[in-house]
């Protein structure tokens, strides 16, 4: 079957997928969005995570039929995503305000994309960097594309609201306590910047 859908903003086909095809497969060895790590395949670790229709979920779980004409955001679109979500009023999403119409008209750059060379990070993205919040990397986009929906629609966010939100998301390499500072100060960045703009 044919698959049509948008991702990261633009139009995407795939064809000749087969019925048990998971929307991790699609995105990582049709699209070439190897972003969403392939880990567990069973929910458990959140490594896949994407936003679909603006709700995180493990892609590893999506059989690639349901996603047909509906929006995935990838780790690959978050900057692009957070960008447009910033010119339109905190979200990027029709869930907050922002309508259907205008959501759909962002798109992110191929090359950017694709590789994330030249690329501006999201608010989240370089709070990740600036809190040491990476190690190895495998769980990092899903704790991304996680935490970007928890600071979407909880601009600040208790300790015990990011661990909630991130509780789907397995890393094997930290105590967690760095990918919570990041959180935090993704979320006291935001706070400063809105504050600045009330100014």
């Amino acid at each position: 079957m044919r698959v049509t859908f948008t991702v990261n903003g633009r139009q995407q086909e795939a064809d000749d997928v087969w019925e048990g095809e998971s929307l991790l497969y699609v995105l990582r060895e049709r699209m070439g969005l190897p972003g969403s790590k392939n880990a567990c395949e069973q929910g458990e670790c959140g490594s896949c995570t994407v936003r679909l229709d603006g709700i995180p979920v493990c892609s590893c779980l999506v059989a690639a039929g349901q996603v047909e004409g509906r929006e995935v955001v990838t780790v690959e679109g978050l900057a692009d995503f957070a960008k447009q979500r910033a010119e339109h009023g905190g979200c990027a999403t029709g869930a907050c305000g922002t309508s259907l119409d205008q959501a759909k008209r962002w798109e992110s750059k191929p090359a950017d994309s694709q590789t994330g060379e030249n690329a501006e990070l999201s608010p989240i993205q370089q709070a990740f960097i600036d809190a040491g919040a990476v190690q190895c990397g495998f769980c990092t986009p899903g704790l991304l594309v996680a935490a970007d929906e928890l600071l979407e629609r909880n601009d600040s966010p208790s300790d015990a609201d990011i661990r909630e939100a991130l509780s789907g998301n397995l890393c094997r390499c930290t105590g967690y306590e760095k990918i919570l500072d990041a959180v935090r100060l993704a979320a006291a960045r935001g706070e400063n910047q809105t504050a600045g703009q009330g100014a």
